[in-house]
This record gives C-alpha cells, sequence and structure tokens, in this order.
C-alpha cells in the first residue's frame, strides 16, 4: 500500500516532522501563499467529497452518508483561511502601534470518531491560515478515514507548492501517543473535540487547551412559533448525521398549548411517534447507568439510524424514519442526558417560562446550544441571555450558525469549557504587538 503523506509509524516522527514543516512554513512563505495551499485543500476537499464521506460512514458506522456529504462539504468550503486574521491598529501624532496575529507554532490535536474527516480538514485550515502545524490524535475508531483526510491535506499543500508534514499523525493512534503529543516540548496549544475525559486529560498537561466539551442543547417551543417550520426545522436539525453533531438538538420544551399540534405536524413529516409503552422502553434502554449514579447515553445506538434503533429495542418501525419522537418528562434519561442519536423527547409545559427555566436545567451548564421558535424577539433575547449558550439559534436549526440553513462558516472546534467559542484560525493564533514611537508611521 502506498505510504500516506504525514502518517507515522511514531508519535516522535509525526512530531519531528510537522515541527520542522512549520519552520519551513513560517521562514519561506508569505500569507497569500498560505491561502494558496488552503484554497488547494479545499478543492481537494471537495474532489474527494464522496470518498471521504463514504469511508468514514463504513469505518465508524455513524450518521447517515447522505448528511455527511452536506457537512463535510460545509468543513471543506466554509471554513476560514487568512481572511479571518485582521489587524488592529492605534494611531496618534506619537507613533503608530499595530496588534497581529502570530503563530503558536506546533499544535496537538484530538480528533473525534464522530466527525473525522471534517475535523482533520477545517482544524488544519485554520491552523494552517494562523502559521502552525499540527499533529492529530485521531480516534481510533476513525484512525483510516483521518490518516486518508490527512494524506489528502498534505498531497494539496504539496501541489500548491507547500511543504509536506505541516498536518501529521500517528498511525496508530493510543493515549499512549496522546501522552508523547502532549509532553512534546515543542507543542505549545492542545486542541480537542469531545467529552469530558478527554477536556480533563489535555487540561492536565499544564498548556494551553482549547476544548470543544459536552452539550445538551435545548429547544424552546412558544404558543407564537410557526408549528409547520417548527417541525420542518426540528426534523432536519435534530436528525442531521443521526445526532451525532454536539450542537443538535437533543430535547425540546414546548408550551402545552401547541404540544399537539407539534407533535401531529411531526409524524405528518415522517418521523414515528412511539408510544407511552414504547417511549419507555427507549428511555431506558437508550442510556445506560454510569459507576456515580448519573446516566450516559448508550454509544451502541450513537448514530444509529432511528429505524434501527427501533428494531433493536423490538419496538416495530416501518421504513426509514428520520427520527423517532416521544413525550417525556422532564426528569426522563433521555432529556438530561446528550444521546447523540436521532430519538428526540418533547416536554409538556405549562408556559413559557417554565420551558425556559427547564431549558436552563437541562443545559447543564454547558455553555453550548440551544434553539428557540418564538415569534416575540423580547422573548428570543430573554431566553438568548438565560441561556447563555455558545451557539444560539432563533426560529432555525442550530446548524443555521454555521452555514446550512443560515449564514455562518464552518468551526472545527467549538470550544465551549474553555471560552473560546465558535473557533476560526483567530484562535490558533497568539496576538503580538508592534509598536513604532517617536511619531513614526503616522502620517495625517
Amino acid at each position: 500500500m502506498e505510504k500516506l503523506l504525514g502518517v507515522f509509524e511514531t508519535a516522535e516522527e509525526a512530531l519531528a516532522a510537522a515541527e520542522a514543516a512549520q519552520k519551513e512554513l513560517v521562514t519561506k512563505f508569505s500569507t497569500p501563499q498560505r491561502q494558496a495551499m488552503i484554497d488547494s485543500m479545499k478543492k481537494m476537499g471537495m474532489a474527494h467529497l464522496e470518498e471521504l464521506s463514504k469511508m468514514e460512514f463504513e469505518e465508524t458506522g455513524y450518521g447517515r452518508y447522505e448528511d455527511k456529504l452536506q457537512k463535510n462539504g460545509g468543513s471543506f468550503t466554509l471554513t476560514q483561511g487568512i481572511e479571518a486574521l485582521t489587524h488592529e491598529v492605534l494611531a496618534s501624532s506619537e507613533g503608530l502601534t499595530v496588534d497581529y496575529y502570530a503563530p503558536y507554532g506546533l499544535v496537538g490535536a484530538v480528533t473525534p470518531c464522530t466527525n473525522p474527516s471534517s475535523t482533520i480538514f477545517a482544524n488544519g485550515i485554520c491552523n494552517l491560515a494562523a502559521g502552525n502545524a499540527v499533529v492529530f490524535n485521531a480516534h481510533p475508531a476513525a484512525k483510516k478515514s483521518c490518516a486518508y483526510a490527512c494524506h489528502l491535506a498534505n498531497q494539496a499543500i504539496v501541489e500548491a507548492g507547500g511543504p509536506a508534514n505541516l498536518l501529521t499523525m500517528p498511525g496508530e493512534p493510543t493515549m499512549e501517543t496522546l501522552d508523547v503529543i502532549m509532553k512534546w516540548p515543542s507543542v505549545k496549544l492542545l486542541l480537542g473535540t469531545g467529552g469530558p475525559g478527554m477536556v480533563k486529560t489535555l487540561m492536565s498537561s499544564g498548556k494551553k487547551v482549547i476544548a470543544a466539551g459536552p452539550g445538551n442543547p435545548p429547544v424552546v417551543v412558544d404558543e407564537t412559533a410557526d408549528i409547520k417550520a417548527v417541525a420542518q426545522g426540528l426534523t432536519m436539525g435534530g436528525s442531521f448525521d443521526n445526532n451525532l453533531l454536539c450542537i443538535a438538538e437533543k430535547e425540546v420544551f414546548v408550551v402545552d398549548s401547541v404540544f399537539d399540534e407539534l407533535i401531529k405536524e411531526m409524524v405528518a413529516l415522517g418521523n414515528r411517534l412511539l408510544t407511552p409503552e414504547e417511549a419507555a422502553i427507549a428511555n431506558e434502554k437508550c442510556t445506560i447507568a454510569t459507576p456515580d449514579g448519573g446516566r450516559a447515553t448508550n454509544k451502541k445506538y450513537v448514530g444509529k439510524n432511528a429505524a434501527v434503533i427501533l428494531k433493536d429495542l423490538g419496538i416495530p418501525v416501518e421504513g426509514d424514519p428520520r427520527l423517532a419522537i416521544l413525550e417525556a418528562k422532564n426528569e426522563d434519561n433521555l432529556v438530561q442526558t446528550e444521546q447523540m442519536m436521532p430519538v428526540l423527547p418533547f416536554v409538556r409545559c405549562k408556559d413559557f417560562e417554565e420551558a425556559v427555566e427547564r431549558a436552563v436545567a437541562a443545559e447543564h451548564g454547558n455553555w453550548h446550544s440551544s434553539a428557540i421558535w418564538t415569534a416575540r424577539m423580547d422573548r428570543a433575547t430573554l431566553f438568548g441571555k438565560r441561556m447563555n449558550t455558545t451557539v444560539c439559534a432563533m426560529n432555525a436549526p442550530t446548524l443555521a450558525a454555521f452555514g446550512i440553513c443560515g449564514t455562518g462558516t464552518n468551526s472545527p472546534t467549538i470550544a465551549t469549557p474553555t471560552g473560546e467559542g465558535v473557533t476560526s484560525p483567530r484562535s490558533f493564533a497568539r496576538k503580538r504587538r508592534f509598536a513604532m514611537g517617536s511619531g513614526l508611521g503616522y502620517v495625517l
């Protein structure tokens, strides 16, 4: 088999190669040349969109192939390049000072098995724009997909005249290879996408960390909302790639006066409504008990089609519905747990105030994502303030914040626990200041 570019037998080899490539990048190439490499990466990603999407679907078994085409395509085309690295200028008769963005150098990154190709490309593009090289420690369940994505990205950079190995990874990623990456002296920044365990591990390094942690994005629907539009938006957002995205809608709090109407519209779109007995089975089996007495998602069902999950639970289903939906109690497992599967619970609330209160509690202070459907801007404003989430959508799926059925840019990492939020090339660069005194540079 042909050797894949950027993929090495050991973490040490991957780190050394990326370190050398980064030094070459910043000493021999201009920022417009970096953008040419980025443009080549985007073109390469789109040329292999179907191949990459199919590969990760077959390797991980997660999500829907048709949705991965849209998700990965957004990562390849909507991720920002050097245009995000704007300069800030302070000027007076005393002189001119410029704040600009400089590289960290070598970055260590942890990628998830839920979004392998998109994370490799999008994190790669952002860090290349910032002048960094990245050493990825891929999730073992997606190592082949990540390796091929890394290969194609490097190939694109080389074809644009850039240095090889700006993106590297060990071919057999483990916790041991991650430990090597974290402790490597030249690695000045760590970034990761995953659960609380991943965040805790990276934080233990003592280095700067940009991390995307867990979320449990709630949705509130009030009595003024366009219910047909709500049903369409929830079906699209809640089922996109089988709810693998961390920003995706995970539970819905609906004002009582429109609850039955919304469920009717959801069913009309082909979603499978569970009976109370079936809902009890799903609520129990789609999550599992944890040693600390809590609940966690049942990984057996993560990213699977609704029909696959229901059949395994012994629940009859016809065709391939995008979502399984159920009426739930506020305290139910599926409401309070980030389930990451197309099984969407709806909670009946007496009024808007109760819906918001329950949504805030169910988000568990993750600062991640939320959405509201309402015709009242004052309620949307109140909701946004109360939720205090990094991403908040109004009258649209949360995907609207990232350029799908809305306006936005792709983000390789939604950094919630560390506070960077929707990341861009600017997130992976450090701020530097250059000052000219004695009136120099001020030409007014």
